[in-house]
């Protein structure tokens, strides 16, 4: 994400006594000529990293649709048959070893570690562009979220290297974070969320979260103008995040509220011991990367083999982030039996855990399908309605994933397009996260690319924050 993404402190001055003393530091910060130059800067950094954005997007979307689609067609498969993942990612798994282990930057942060990431700089970028294109369209179980908070952020401090700029810890901070809430924009589908998640991450206040926000907010805006823009004129598809629920928006009651939160409750302790599998996978992906990111990468291609033999179902369904299969649940909820979901959440859940510590992704879309795929399966239940266990499970799953509770409602309420279930998905949010941070810590991360160090004596260090990049604490749980 840019590293720590910390404002410039603006100094003291003295109050007017007319309003607080935090609204006199914050008018003096928008007088310096420094601090424009950046909003100016940002706002031009929003347009080519939104392409490089865009291209990116769509690049994996149409490797991933020709994988995946166009070459079992062309084989006779009108789907995938139950072995097509065990190659595929097993393929992965070894360029993204190979990646760790020898380019700089080592393909990015592991997503088990969060949506932390250390400092962008340009040198990574070959890395993560080339352990993403190993990851993802190959059938890994995560989403593009995490490669483009480092995609954005690194292009941003490239860019502003390439115009001699001056760089300032300050002024990299700002513009990183511009860069990453600018590619964020394009997956989401909204300017907002990928703003919002980095200021939550970021863990500040006062003066300095407004630093952070107008740059943020000014980049991701214009980003995604261009990005939209771009999209049409191309015909490309990236892919964005979006879902429609087949069934009605139900009126909520009294049942709806309470299942939401005995729902928040069981699923955040179940995505805590997925997060916890995905942090000892990373502690032992690190002693041997090459072998062993190809070993777990070809375990995700196992999970979703033997989905696929005991259900039938396209190993798709767990071979990939399930943004498309999230859609499809969504649509038809009622298309799929008892058996589908329990096997889906299974395999997909320990697919998820294996790729978090080895392969290069975010945790966003698979915590997203999990929470709607357990709110379907539970909604026969009395005085609970689909719709209100899709919203409330994809609420609470991806609070606990992310620890971001306030970015997770956005998320959600946009996602349904509807602010119908506003109430359930606030409230599964916060039981959700404030599960998952009463819990026991796991093993902490290992930075990428080094070899983990032994468990402490004491107790052990928190999984969820990794080492510390001044955004503080939020976010570090999970993957995402």
């Amino acid at each position: 994400m840019g590293g720590a993404v910390q404002g410039p402190a603006p100094p003291a001055v003295p109050s007017s006594g007319t309003q607080p003393e935090e609204a006199d530091r914050l008018r003096e910060l928008l007088r310096r000529p420094a601090y424009l130059k950046t909003l100016l800067f940002s706002a031009l950094i929003g347009i080519p990293v939104s392409l490089a954005a865009f291209f990116f997007l769509a690049g994996i979307h149409e490797l991933e649709h020709l994988l995946w689609a166009e070459l079992p067609a062309g084989l006779g498969w009108n789907t995938p048959p139950w072995w097509w993942p065990l190659p595929l990612l097993l393929f992965g798994g070894l360029v993204v070893g190979a990646v760790a282990r020898w380019l700089p930057g080592a393909g990015g942060h592991v997503p088990a570690a969060g949506l932390h990431a250390p400092a962008a700089t340009s040198a990574a970028l070959p890395g993560v562009v080339l352990a993403t294109f190993a990851s993802l369209p190959l059938g890994a179980t995560l989403g593009p979220e995490a490669p483009l908070i480092a995609l954005g952020g690194g292009l941003a401090l490239l860019f502003r290297d390439l115009a001699r700029a001056q760089a300032t810890p300050q002024s990299s901070a700002l513009l990183g974070a511009a860069g990453s809430a600018a590619a964020l924009s394009a997956i989401f589908g909204n300017p907002l969320v990928g703003a919002v998640i980095l200021i939550e991450v970021a863990g500040i206040g006062g003066p300095q979260l407004f630093a952070v926000m107008l740059p943020a907010l000014l980049a991701s805006g214009v980003g995604s103008l261009v990005f939209t823009g771009f999209g049409r004129w191309t015909g490309l598809a990236t892919g964005n995040l979006s879902m429609k629920p087949g069934v009605p928006f139900p009126r909520l009651d009294a049942g709806d509220v309470f299942w939401s939160v005995l729902m928040a409750v069981g699923i955040a302790a179940v995505v805590h011991t997925v997060l916890s599998a995905g942090r000892l996978t990373a502690v032992f992906v690190a002693r041997a990367p090459v072998l062993r990111t190809a070993v777990c990468a070809l375990g995700a291609g196992v999970c979703a083999a033997v989905y696929a033999l005991a259900v039938g179902r396209s190993p798709t369904d767990v071979a990939a982030s399930g943004q498309a299969t999230l859609a499809g649940l969504a649509q038809q909820p009622y298309a799929w039996g008892v058996g589908a979901l329990v096997a889906v959440l299974l395999c997909k859940s320990a697919a998820y855990a294996l790729c978090l510590g080895s392969l290069r992704g975010g945790p966003v879309f698979p915590s997203l399908f999990l929470g709607a795929a357990v709110g379907v399966l539970i909604a026969p239940l009395p005085g609970l309605g689909v719709v209100p266990g899709m919203a409330a499970g994809m609420a609470a799953s991806s609070a606990a994933a992310l620890r971001l509770p306030v970015s997770s409602v956005l998320l959600v309420v946009l996602l349904l397009g509807s602010g119908a279930m506003i109430p359930v998905v606030i409230l599964a949010a916060v039981v959700g996260f404030v599960t998952v941070e009463l819990l026991p810590p796991g093993r902490a991360v290992p930075p990428a690319g080094e070899a983990a160090a032994p468990p402490p004596s004491g107790p052990p260090a928190t999984g969820a924050a990794p080492p510390a990049t001044g955004a503080g604490r939020a976010g570090g749980g999970g993957p995402g």
